[in-house]
């Protein structure tokens, strides 16, 4: 089988992430995972907290700690939330790690000996307050265009125009507030893009038939409007310090490397990480150097694509070493909050914390990867979604599974019951969840997730079909052995359900699964034959009946979460 390294948009450190977040990277990068691993493949999940930049230390002044608290705490808060969520990560790493700041330097170095970094002077706002040379985010005011008094110096929150610090007016520090501010001459070290840009141009091309229309489009926007030559060095406290032994006089002065140029690092730094735990087992080179083998996909949203399919891969080829590049990047379009963006500034929209304390994870896992963004922005309202609970997850699934297992405990006991052979409508029935399972896995392989979800759902509605078709309920007035026979079956499909709906709704699919006392129940998937056959749940196997699987959201739930939260077009 196949080596499948897999790596999601490392989400930043300021603050928990909301189910935009979620549906754009690390839910979907699960999914794949964990389908992956159940055919038998190996794979490497890999992410981290993205812990460098301006906001960082915003966002760690603002709580009145030192940044590495701030960053520490704030990991340890997301990866709980992540494991709420039951995201299956090899390793969930920090991008402020040494392995990162290691192998971060050593980039620099190699570009910088093959004569694609460059020291440059250039202007720049100066606060003599704060004794420092401010970053575009450390100078805050109001905006020229629509008049927003917390406009930062890169861009403007309220209207997004992409500003520069003496855009701003009435400009003043945001460490310190001091408006006595100067643009002072200071130096920074430059990538030079520009003369990596027909290497991009080629790789981005390599790929054009096998990537999302939306990645590819994104990366050759870029490519388009040309690759200009970036600072990749900033002034700040808290980042991978720029390496003495090659720029002495920067890192003298406390430059250090801007946070887009370590962050994707961080997926190599994370996987030593990962390695490092257990060095006698675990080999990360294998994952990232002359790794031949390896299929690496990665997850993110649309905002994110520029600088994994354009930036990266310059880096990555400008170091002239065989480090792995990406082979697929799966790109999403946004979730919206009725329309409006979700944003974690303005608190708009649902968190991922706040989602988990309403309702347990497999209720967003389901709803978000069958509502996911890929072709264009889809909507987040409280009425889909709890339309989309009451129709798929409480009725065709939790209802079938529900209602097969307590009629069965009740007319036969607590053993699944024998009696019956199998007839034409078993055997329609059996092709029909074969030719089902083929969707659904085809559309795993190629990360078609709606479509997955759609297929999946489809597997459930058969057996609500066969049930009703069939009706056990009237059977057993007439023919108890051919009522045994459709209870059985269904039971059969409970098993089935329980294995290939891990993926998406992994809980559920355990309390599915342990629903039957089977002594060897070691299945990872399930055969076209197998579901031919429906039988891995023999006779006489002792079952239980499980907890309802999901509860149904009622008027009043919907109106207590748009009373919390909101609910109106944005």
């Amino acid at each position: 089988m196949a080596r499948h390294l897999i790596t999601s948009a490392l989400p930043y450190i300021n603050g928990i992430k909301h189910l935009g977040n979620m549906v754009g990277s690390m839910l979907p990068a699960d999914v794949y995972s964990r389908y992956l691993r159940q055919r038998g493949h190996d794979v490497l999940y890999i992410c981290a907290t993205d812990e460098h930049g301006t906001p960082a230390e915003l966002a760690a002044k603002e709580q009145g700690l030192p940044v590495d608290v701030f960053c520490a705490q704030a990991h340890d808060a997301q990866k709980a939330v992540y494991d709420g969520f039951a995201l299956a990560f090899d390793y969930f790493g920090r991008s402020s790690s040494q392995q990162n700041r290691e192998i971060t330097q050593h980039f620099a170095r190699r570009l910088n000996e093959n004569g694609f970094i460059e020291e440059r002077a250039i202007r720049q706002v100066y606060s003599p307050a704060d004794g420092r040379f401010l970053p575009d985010r450390y100078v805050e005011g109001t905006c020229p265009h629509c008049g927003y008094d917390k406009a930062r110096g890169d861009q403007c929150e309220n209207c997004t125009r992409v500003l520069d610090p003496t855009d701003l007016i009435n400009p003043r520090s945001a460490i310190s507030g001091s408006t006595d501010l100067e643009v002072r001459e200071t130096k920074h070290l430059f990538l030079l893009q520009s003369k990596l840009e027909n290497e991009v141009r080629e790789w981005v091309a390599q790929h054009d038939k096998d990537w999302p229309q939306l990645a590819s489009s994104i990366a050759h926007k870029w490519l388009t409007e040309g690759l200009h030559d970036r600072a990749i060095t900033r002034d700040l406290d808290w980042g991978v310090p720029v390496p003495a032994d090659t720029w002495p006089e920067l890192a003298a002065e406390g430059k250090v490397f801007y946070v887009w140029f370590d962050a994707p690092i961080e997926y190599i730094g994370a996987t030593k990480e990962w390695a490092d735990l257990d060095p006698e087992n675990r080999d990360w080179k294998s994952w990232w150097y002359q790794a031949e083998d390896v299929r690496y996909t990665e997850f993110m949203a649309k905002d994110n694509v520029p600088f994994h399919t354009v930036m990266f891969p310059a880096t990555e080829l400008g170091i002239r070493e065989p480090w792995k590049m990406v082979d697929y990047v799966k790109a999403f379009n946004w979730l919206t909050y009725y329309g409006g963006k979700f944003s974690t500034s303005q608190k708009r929209g649902v968190f991922t914390d706040q989602a988990l304390e309403i309702l347990p994870a497999d209720y967003w896992r389901y709803f978000l990867i069958a509502n996911a963004p890929e072709s264009d922005d889809s909507s987040f309202t409280w009425e889909h979604f709890t339309a989309t609970v009451n129709k798929d997850l409480a009725d065709t699934l939790g209802n079938f599974v529900n209602r097969v297992l307590s009629f069965s405990r009740k007319r036969f006991g607590d053993a699944v019951p024998e009696g019956g052979t199998p007839g034409e409508a078993e055997t329609r029935l059996g092709e029909q969840i074969a030719e089902l399972l083929a969707e659904y896995e085809g559309h795993m392989e190629t990360l078609q997730f709606r479509k997955a979800a759609a297929a999946l759902r489809a597997l459930w509605s058969a057996g609500n079909s066969y049930l009703e078709e069939k009706a056990p309920w009237l059977e057993i007035k007439t023919d108890k052995d051919a009522a045994a026979l459709t209870l059985r079956t269904a039971m059969n499909l409970i098993h089935l359900y329980a294995v290939v709906s891990e993926p998406l709704i992994p809980a559920t699919a355990r309390a599915m699964r342990e629903a039957f006392a089977l002594t060897d129940d070691t299945a990872a998937w399930v055969t076209a034959e197998e579901a031919k056959s429906l039988s891995s749940v023999p006779t006489g196997t002792a079952f239980t009946v499980p907890p309802v699987l999901f509860a149904k959201l009622t008027d009043d739930d919907l109106a207590a979460y748009k009373e919390r939260f909101g609910g109106t077009e944005g």
